[in-house]
């Protein structure tokens, strides 16, 4: 598949800067891959599409606050993005202005900024503006949003699910930020984790998708839900990263460890049945999983559709259910 077939036209309006009042009240296009059809809907009426042999899978995962500003030794500014946590207790992270960083280096928040009761210790470089680092504390900065994402957030819990559990994401699995408690509550559930890094969403930069390298994620399928899963008549993956640790286990993988599926067009599914996802950039790898699943002219009608309909995109924005 070619890079190129990722690109879309899209009305700067339609991009969705800030989350809905209510969760459930964010639009909901529905497509049925086995008639065509298409139906508009609103999230909170997902109950009327699904039905009791549906067991919708879920990713517990949360974000961290790693968003850092912090001050160096000699008074200098700058800003740690905590990125993904290793095995030892210790980060990768990205750290500007790097040239001004040195291994053994502390940092901490400005002072009068914000309540000093954490550090960063700067291990290794990494290169690439990447550092390794340890943090001692608990990290109190901000979440990592989206470039597009100007306002800060009234309410920082939005860029949660409301079922976020296992800390360690730098992305919220966005599909999951349009459930209410109540309404998941509605379905038969079952919980994984996959932690999000940064390098999900950057887009592809070469011609030929058969040459992007996805960058690996940590994630755990507990054996009750892999056991449900199994039994499950329909699986309901609601968002991508499901989906990449669903499969990563159907296709014979451990139920624990980093994952660097890439689902690209002619991917064969093994378990998930149904996609609830939200709409993606263009040249990214999110959007060629769901031509996979749905397959490729039948997004791009989609799409077409959504811009026409104007639904809102990207993080804050509506939804789609594949069926």
């Amino acid at each position: 598949m070619l890079a190129a077939e990722l690109e879309y036209e899209l009305p700067e309006e339609l991009i969705a800067k800030r989350p809905l009042r209510r969760r459930d009240a964010s639009r909901l296009l529905v497509f049925d891959r086995a008639s065509g059809a298409t139906r508009h809907r609103v999230f909170g009426e997902l109950t009327e599409e699904l039905g009791g042999g549906d067991l919708l899978v879920v990713n517990d995962t949360r974000v961290v606050p790693g968003r850092l500003a912090v001050e160096r030794p000699d008074g200098g500014r700058g800003e740690v993005l905590l990125v993904e946590q290793a095995a030892d207790g210790s980060w990768e992270a990205l750290a500007r202005p790097s040239r001004r960083l040195a291994p053994g280096m502390t940092v901490r928040a400005p002072a009068g900024e914000a309540e000093r009761s954490w550090s960063v210790e700067l291990v290794a470089p990494l290169g690439a503006g990447r550092w390794q680092v340890r943090l001692n504390g608990e990290p109190a900065g901000a979440a990592p949003l989206p470039p597009y994402i100007t306002e800060p957030l009234n309410d920082a819990e939005r860029y949660q699910t409301v079922y976020a559990r296992e800390r360690g994401s730098a992305a919220a699995p966005t599909a999951g930020l349009h459930f209410t408690a109540a309404l998941l509550a509605r379905f038969q559930t079952a919980v994984l984790t996959l932690h999000i890094g940064l390098d999900t969403f950057q887009p592809v930069r070469v011609g030929d998708l058969g040459q992007h390298e996805l960058h690996g994620e940590r994630y755990a399928v507990p054996a009750e839900t892999w056991e449900r899963i199994c039994a499950a008549k329909r699986v309901v993956a609601v968002g991508t990263t499901c989906v990449r640790a669903i499969e990563t286990v159907a296709a014979g993988g451990a139920r624990s460890g980093r994952t660097s599926l890439f689902i690209t067009p002619g991917y064969e599914f093994r378990r998930v049945g149904a996609l609830i996802t939200n709409f993606h950039l263009p040249r990214s790898t999110l959007l060629a999983l769901v031509m996979a699943f749905a397959g490729i002219e039948e997004t791009r009608e989609l799409y077409r559709q959504a811009v026409e309909e104007r639904y809102r995109f990207y993080t804050f924005g509506d939804a789609m259910l594949i069926l």
